[in-house]
């Protein structure tokens, strides 16, 4: 059985790992990067307790690899920026274990060495589409240090190339986005706080968010967040320092020593800052036509807000890799059969994900009050839906 695997991302690398341990799989993952090349992933990254959970039951190796590199998720706290705390919750109360806190740049890393076997780096896809003598199959070709290489009758095409997915615009045509009128930056620095970050905290100035935490070796992620008109380019006066000083600093009274030195610090770095508008857009698994998987992003783009986009990415890949590996080790090789396994294991859980994520991005909307807003956040519906998250990773894994 031939599979390849466009994207040595998050899904990709989980998918290669274990799929290349199946007898008689021959396993292509094709990456557009070079093999140290990382420069894209330079940011901080927390990843939920349920992506922990799902990735240890079926390859605890891989997990315990990148545990070894992260610092761990423990606690969520949500302040204003004058220090008033309105939200402080371990996530013991509502998860079985902790998150992560890592770069993005060192989890590629964990990843790929973990898949380097099954992955070929500096591909540039040249042509993609479905198999000519079977249109159930796929074809595709490549060109790799000057050369031209060619796939067809490819029996699984897993497209795991993120939000803005080749894959998925060639088989399964445009993906209609939905903007939700929320700016958000982000940049990775240094750690000169003094022991000010650590662990997962947001603070809000009205709807106008900061959210920070430290990483591994000794670097801090900060985000900013704030209100937009859901269909406009974010104006470039508002990242400017006297803007951003503005946003977040308290109407009365003077900003906490944490938020000072995040005001301080993300003015300092404007240059190195990246933006972009809160999106999200349609679940879509598996082609209609085609045996073409759909996998983290590229299945499912959604607003960051609770830390699910590469959370879901690894509960994506472990739900697909457990069940693939049970149904091809009992001899069932029917690959529509599969993707609709799947589509049925991950579609529910990912429209309630989804959903979550957009309710909770309520307080950083035009007009939000997040003292109101976060109260909620305290409530036992909302810490019920939390651990519903955390916990909910599906029944093929639990029972794994």
């Amino acid at each position: 059985m031939r599979i390849v695997i466009i994207g040595a991302g998050v899904a990709g690398c989980v998918m290669a790992r274990r799929l290349a341990l199946l007898d008689g799989v021959e396993v292509t993952c094709l990456e557009r990067v070079t093999r140290d090349d990382h420069s894209e992933a330079g940011t901080g990254l927390n990843v939920g307790p349920n992506a922990v959970k799902a990735l240890r039951a079926v390859d605890p190796e891989l997990t315990e690899a990148i545990t070894q590199a992260s610092f761990t998720w423990k606690n969520w706290r949500i302040s204003l920026t004058d220090g008033t705390v309105l939200f402080d919750l371990p996530l013991s109360d509502v998860a079985d274990g902790p998150g992560w806190r890592i770069r993005w740049s060192e989890l590629y890393h964990v990843l790929r060495e973990a898949a380097a076997p099954a992955i070929a780096y500096g591909c540039e896809i040249t042509a993609l589409g479905r198999d000519a003598a079977n249109p159930r199959k796929t074809s595709v070709a490549w060109r790799q240090d000057g050369e031209e290489f060619r796939l067809d009758g490819i029996d699984l095409l897993i497209a795991a190339d993120g939000r803005y997915s080749s894959v998925r615009r060639a088989i399964s045509g445009d993906v209609p986005v939905r903007q939700i009128g929320v700016a958000i930056s982000r940049v990775l620095v240094p750690d000169t706080s003094r022991g000010l970050i650590d662990d997962y905290e947001q603070w809000f100035n009205g709807p106008n968010r900061l959210l920070a935490f430290r990483v591994p070796p000794d670097h801090i992620y900060i985000a900013c967040a704030f209100p937009i008109p859901p269909e406009s380019d974010i104006p470039p006066e508002l990242k400017k320092p006297e803007a951003l000083r503005a946003a977040y600093t308290p109407p009365h009274g003077a900003a906490s020593a944490q938020a000072q030195w995040m005001i301080e610090t993300i003015c300092a770095n404007v240059a190195e800052t990246h933006w972009a508008r809160m999106q999200e857009h349609d679940v879509l698994y598996r082609a209609a036509d085609c045996s073409v998987l759909y996998l983290g992003d590229s299945a499912h783009g959604m607003v960051p807000t609770l830390g699910q986009g590469a959370t879901q990415a690894i509960e994506d890949a472990a739900n697909a890799a457990a069940l693939i590996t049970r149904r091809y080790k009992d001899g069932e090789r029917d690959v529509a059969r599969w993707l609709a396994e799947i589509e049925a294991l991950r579609g529910m859980r990912m429209r309630f994900v989804m959903e979550f994520s957009l309710a909770a991005t309520d307080t950083m909307l035009a007009g939000a009050d997040p003292v109101t807003g976060t109260k909620h956040k305290t409530e036992a519906p909302f810490r019920q839906k939390l651990s519903r998250l955390y916990g909910d990773i599906g029944p093929l894994l639990e029972r794994t």
